[in-house]
């Protein structure tokens, strides 16, 4: 099904697309814009999750690099029965995550250093869930292949404004009034295809995110965290590719408050409730060992493991004097109620 809404929406933004390359240069402004789509969805399809991970400035880290980081991405996978991604690195203060790549073989998921500062080890592990939902659910290539389409519709529609005043009537019948409606119409339409793909899905991969960690308590203490913070920080690459604010698990951009038409994400505090209906619904269910809908429980981080956060285990944490300096920090508040698996 996935495939089908994919293919639905490469059509739709492909003939958007030559829809405004028409208003901009008549027929043959359509056929220059139907090549540039086609070439585009092509390009999209192998190298955009690239795209968007050079956009942010990504790092890939791995076991030694940051295995605690690392490691629950792993452990997280396994009990999601997915392929290992790659696992990235985002040097961002704003807290923030999201997932990329055409398919669960090839995909990757990327957090950012606010998130490993400011969320508990429990939290980072419901936010990485989540997004191993979205490459669970195939989300990842419609959400990508979106974000490059999206900013070429907005590059075109500024094409619109600096060269479509140039246009004689003959190459682009509805002159001046067809360039303001490409450099209107043709942004707020790639803006609406990204709410309406990532509003529905962040619900889904919320719940399928609660049942991979097994806590839905953890995601929803990470979303208000990552809400709060989201709306102090500035994300300045966020901020340059707009486009690509609806991948991330909580809107990057600044002035996003409501739970309405124009908002890339759902309401927090409507994912939070939903979050924690389905904790309560958790507690109802006794689930015996033996249970086929007991998750089985990943394996623990090895005891001499050190991780983005540094420090050794809190059973035998070292004095103050031996604690090495870290760039990520970690804060330990987040939620107490069980063990973390």
């Amino acid at each position: 099904m996935n495939v089908i809404r994919t293919a639905m929406l490469l059509a739709f933004m492909t003939a958007l697309f030559m829809g405004v390359g028409y208003l901009i240069g008549g027929s043959g402004g359509m056929m220059i814009a139907f090549l540039i789509a086609a070439g585009m969805n092509f390009f999209s399809y192998w190298n955009a999750d690239k795209m968007v991970l050079r956009m942010n400035r990504a790092v890939e880290v791995d076991e030694r690099s940051a295995p605690e980081y690392y490691g629950i991405v792993r452990d997280l996978a396994a009990r999601a029965n997915l392929p290992m991604p790659k696992v990235y690195l985002i040097d961002q203060e704003q807290p923030n995550a999201f997932a990329t790549g055409r398919n669960p073989q090839n995909a990757a998921v990327a957090a950012t250093t606010g998130l490993l500062q400011r969320l508990s080890y429990e939290e980072v592990a419901g936010v990485m869930a989540h997004e191993l939902a979205h490459v669970q659910n195939r989300d990842t290539l419609t959400m990508t292949i979106t974000a490059t389409l999206a900013g070429a519709i907005s590059m075109l529609g500024n094409f619109a404004f600096f060269f479509g005043g140039n246009r004689d009537s003959n190459n682009n019948p509805l002159g001046g009034i067809g360039v303001l409606v490409a450099m209107i119409v043709a942004p707020l339409a790639a803006m609406i295809v990204q709410m309406a793909i990532s509003r529905t899905r962040e619900y889904s991969a919320d719940r399928r995110g609660a049942e991979i960690c097994g806590h839905p308590l953890w995601l929803a203490s990470a979303l208000g965290k990552i809400a709060r913070a989201a709306g102090r920080i500035h994300n300045d690459d966020a901020e340059r590719n707009p486009a690509t604010a609806h991948m991330f698990i909580i809107n990057p951009l600044s002035g996003e408050r409501m739970d309405n038409l124009f908002s890339t994400h759902p309401n927090t505090e409507n994912r939070i409730a939903a979050l924690q209906a389905m904790a309560a619904e958790f507690d109802r269910v006794v689930v015996t060992p033996t249970s086929p809908s007991a998750p089985s429980a990943p394996r623990p981080p090895a005891p001499e493991t050190s991780g983005p956060w540094g420090g050794a285990p809190k059973a035998e944490a070292p004095p103050p004097q031996e604690r090495k300096p870290n760039p990520w920090g970690r804060n330990p508040t987040g939620p107490k109620k069980g063990s973390r698996w």
